[in-house]
């Protein structure tokens, strides 16, 4: 059965989180469906864009991102503190760019002064409210799919599902689960021999990356990876941009009887420096949801988020133990 979403995800635990969700029936409806011919490849832009949309207003960052054919693969950061340092008018002004507000706060919004002391409390209310919402995964998830399957159905004139559920999450509980995990959604395209290379893997986070670092720009829409010179509080990613490019590029080499696509033969130097195992490595960023359908990390680490997010159990504690030790 699955799990209430308030065990799924725990910012005092983790911000980082791996999300994905998958269209109904598996059916190819965000690319070229086998069975009728029809070919839906540009809904596949209509995520990338809706994406770069949310991520302007949401105190949500983007790690990383695959938009396939009949799935997405997110690996998003919430900056809870980011939200809570946005003026009440900012959090109303971001909250109204996807929602038509109530009417007190549209007046508060063009004339503060007109407002008596109950509707100004009432409007500090909605702002607490959406306050929580910018900053919340289950959100930016319900933003996203919501607007895709909308506008999917009115294109194919129908009603009905177009994503199985809601979404799945697994929470990502230190440095190397999401580098493996940013590492298993960029290679989603070559393992599905969709792409050949990385920077040929249209609609991932890592040819966005690719083409700005190319244009000699920063990607406007994505986390930063550390380069070596950014501040503390610019909390950037782990790794930086080569390093996690070769590591990418070097995973995305080793062939896998379980896997249609490659890129060639070997490993590269930056395992030893993620301090793991290649075997471990190359299981965890080829398998990740295979191996665990739940939080990834370390034991100590999962043990410490199942006590928070009450859990009757440890889940995966045996894989943990062999990819993360």
């Amino acid at each position: 059965m699955p799990l209430p979403r308030y065990k799924q995800i725990n910012l005092d635990v983790t911000p980082f989180y791996h999300c994905t969700s998958r269209c109904v029936r598996q059916s190819f409806l965000c690319g070229k469906d086998s069975v009728s011919g029809k070919n839906f490849e540009h809904r596949r832009q209509w995520v990338e864009d809706r994406l770069h949309q949310l991520t302007r207003v949401f105190a949500i960052e983007l790690c990383a991102y695959a938009v396939m054919h009949n799935h997405t693969h997110l690996v998003v950061h919430v900056a809870k503190a980011k939200a809570y340092n946005w003026s009440m008018d900012e959090v109303l002004l971001r909250w109204r760019s996807f929602y038509k507000c109530p009417s007190v706060v549209q007046r508060y919004l063009q004339d503060e002064a007109s407002l008596s002391e109950t509707e100004y409390t009432l409007v500090m209310e909605y702002a607490a409210q959406y306050r929580e919402r910018l900053c919340s995964v289950s959100w930016f998830m319900r933003l996203l799919n919501e607007y895709i399957a909308r506008r999917a159905n009115k294109e194919d004139n129908c009603t009905g599902y177009f994503w199985e559920r809601r979404f799945r999450s697994q929470a990502l509980l230190n440095e190397k689960a999401v580098i493996a995990a940013m590492a298993y959604t960029d290679l989603n395209p070559v393992r599905a021999r969709l792409a050949k290379s990385p920077e040929d893997s249209h609609f991932t986070s890592i040819r966005y990356r690719i083409n700005a670092d190319r244009a000699g720009k920063t990607p406007r829409y994505l986390k930063p990876f550390f380069d070596g010179c950014s501040s503390e509080n610019d909390n950037p990613l782990p790794i930086s941009l080569v390093d996690y490019l070769t590591l990418v590029d070097e995973t995305g080499r080793a062939v896998r009887e379980d896997k249609r696509g490659y890129i060639c033969q070997k490993l590269a130097p930056i395992l030893d420096r993620l301090k793991m195992k290649s075997s471990a490595w190359l299981t965890v960023s080829t398998q990740l949801e295979a191996k665990f359908s739940g939080p990834v990390g370390s034991p100590l680490c999962i043990g410490n988020f199942t006590r928070q997010c009450n859990y009757g159990r440890r889940p995966h504690i045996t894989n943990a133990k062999r990819y993360f030790m």
